[in-house]
């Protein structure tokens, strides 16, 4: 049987309990996981390329999965996923909002290479409400992230907000 890889992508800008969660479940449905760490280039991240890795690296050694490796990545998704020998994408989905995008791009990567497969896995309902761009900007005005985020991702946020300056102050 062949070594089935997945890609997990994103920018996780920061990692949060949602993400966590996603690659905990991935990782038990293929025999290696890649974390592929990149930059969006339609956002502005609050911490950068090498910060972000550093940060996906802690929270999988953290939390013991041992069938994951975290790779930074700035190309296009499939090609990544074809550098990976990849034969899965694992996409988590939160709301009907996430799967209207995350289906329009699942087509789109299938037209690019059709030897790759989307796996949608659905957010533990707990942790459904959270996003990325949530957690800075209640960090950014000051507002508690504790249930959002690991205690170390927590204080690499409120450090960053400390040395760019709350909202509303």
């Amino acid at each position: 049987m062949a070594h089935r890889i997945g890609v997990y992508p994103g920018t996780f800008d920061p990692i949060t309990l949602g993400h966590m969660d996603i690659i905990r479940r991935g990782a038990k449905l293929v025999d290696q996981l890649v974390i592929g760490v990149t930059t969006n280039i339609s956002k502005a991240p609050m911490f950068d390329d090498g910060e972000r890795l550093s940060m996906v690296e802690r929270e999988v050694a953290a939390a013991g999965i041992d069938n994951v490796r975290v790779v930074g990545f700035n190309a296009l998704l499939m090609d990544f996923a074809d550098q990976q020998g990849a034969s899965i994408i694992v996409r988590g989905l939160r709301a009907v909002a996430d799967f209207e995008y995350e289906y329009q791009m699942a087509g789109m990567n299938q037209q690019i290479n059709d030897r790759v497969e989307t796996v949608f896995l659905m957010a533990d309902v707990g942790l459904q409400p959270i996003a990325s761009r949530l957690v800075k900007e209640i960090a950014l005005y000051g507002g508690p992230i504790d249930k959002f985020v690991s205690p170390a991702v927590a204080s690499d946020v409120i450090a960053r907000v400390d040395s760019i300056g709350r909202k509303g102050s």
